[in-house]
């Protein structure tokens, strides 16, 4: 595919437009601007965008600068809260993807990375613990979003050949071993909600596929690491794990195979989805996160026809109106921002170029929404930084320098 002139044209507008951390959230809907060291909606994750951009010679390393100092102006915490998308962990991710191969930001890197190894050996000796006693995790505990997939991104992209690495890979292995479980329910069901909280309405808790606060993250990460290593020791075995499940509630449809956002323990028993309950093929739940899991898996086990089968899922969802008319916003998490950029990543790697021609088609969806938005927030994840990402890949049609997508297990 070639380069999509005006799709970069609109990136570079869209970080122009946020360039300055002091006046970025002028336009933005009310509400007030996220704490500066998240990575979701914070100064953390907007400095990506321009990261991103001065690595490609197409912005300046004083903005890069500016922004990362505004991420870091307050105290950073290295709570128990603490995560790749929120706090100290946060500011190590961009501020990683900023130093790439130079001897930029080391000295502040160093202490970040001391203060997110101790976060993770905390949530790790948490884990083990439960494990052992024997109860259902938590989705905080596991996901990519608050949990140890987030954070093992985090390290892997970072120091690969770090114990700390090594560590939560094997922990993300033993969070998949099979445990005695009535309706064949997998070891990572969770006793909670969706929004993981406790409620009456999932009264067995559910089982989550999303990449946001599922096993799809941990489906991602684990696969990336039997393609590019370091692998953990039972890595396939967990991979193939999950995929079995993954196997079993997978639908069909008019449009295609999909897989469900999440079943509730009712479903379970009943061993029926119904075809309402297909998610919006957003990147947090949808296609956009699942087929590429499911790709990625397919890749690192040499199963073909599970690559073909995700990469069916994605083109057969790109073909449909309908299911492209669900993603009425524009960001990273539940827009087309996500979808655009699984997508692409897909077509990198497909086995046939028919992902490939979909791309200008939904770049041009994309470009629309944005422009006609009569307010925009600057954030990453569900704002105008992760579109103009997404644009921006589209418009040079390289792999970030940055790396950037790995906060969402993409690649």
């Amino acid at each position: 595919m070639r380069p999509i002139p005006q799709a970069l044209a609109l990136a570079d507008a869209l970080a122009m437009e946020f360039s300055d951390p002091h006046t970025a959230w002028d336009t933005a809907p009310p509400g007030g601007r996220a704490w500066p060291q998240s990575l979701a909606g914070g100064a953390a994750g907007i400095a990506l965008l321009h990261i991103e951009r001065a690595h490609c010679g197409r912005g300046d390393w004083d903005t890069v600068h500016t922004w990362l100092a505004s991420a870091a102006a307050g105290d950073l915490t290295a709570a128990a809260n603490a995560s790749l998308f929120m706090g100290a962990p946060a500011l190590a991710f961009a501020m990683n993807a900023a130093a790439g191969d130079s001897s930029r930001y080391q000295r502040a890197l160093k202490k970040l990375d001391d203060a997110t190894i101790t976060v993770t050996r905390q949530r790790l000796a948490q884990a083990h613990a439960r494990i052992d006693r024997g109860e259902v995790p938590a989705m905080k505990e596991f996901d990519v979003i608050r949990g140890l997939a987030g954070l093992g991104a985090y390290h892997l992209k970072r120091h690969p050949d770090h114990p700390i690495t090594a560590d939560v890979l094997a922990y993300l292995v033993r969070l998949t071993e099979p445990r005695p479980q009535e309706h064949g329910l997998p070891a990572w069901w969770t006793g909670v909600a969706p929004n993981g909280e406790a409620r009456p309405d999932y009264p067995g808790g559910h089982g989550n596929f999303g990449m946001a606060h599922g096993i799809g993250s941990v489906l991602a990460l684990l696969s990336l690491t039997l393609l590019d290593g370091p692998s953990a020791r039972g890595t396939r075995d967990a991979v193939e794990r999950i995929c079995a499940w993954t196997d079993w509630w997978r639908q069909h449809d008019a449009t295609g195979p999909w897989w469900p956002g999440f079943i509730t323990l009712d479903q379970a028993r009943r061993y029926q989805v119904d075809p309402s309950l297909r998610p919006r093929p957003s990147w947090c739940y949808g296609i956009a996160g699942t087929a590429r899991a499911q790709q990625l898996a397919g890749m690192a086990l040499g199963d073909l026809a599970r690559q073909q089968t995700a990469e069916h899922a994605m083109l057969t969802t790109l073909k449909d109106t309908n299911q492209l008319d669900m993603l009425t916003e524009t960001g990273l998490c539940h827009g087309t921002a996500g979808l655009l950029q699984a997508a692409w990543r897909m077509a990198t790697d497909a086995t046939s170029p028919a992902l490939t021609a979909e791309l200008p088609r939904l770049t041009v969806r994309l470009t629309r929404q944005i422009t006609y938005l009569k307010q925009r927030d600057p954030e990453l994840l569900d704002g105008a930084a992760g579109t103009a990402l997404a644009l921006h890949t589209l418009g040079t049609n390289t792999a970030p320098k940055s790396g950037w997508d790995a906060f969402l297990l993409l690649a």
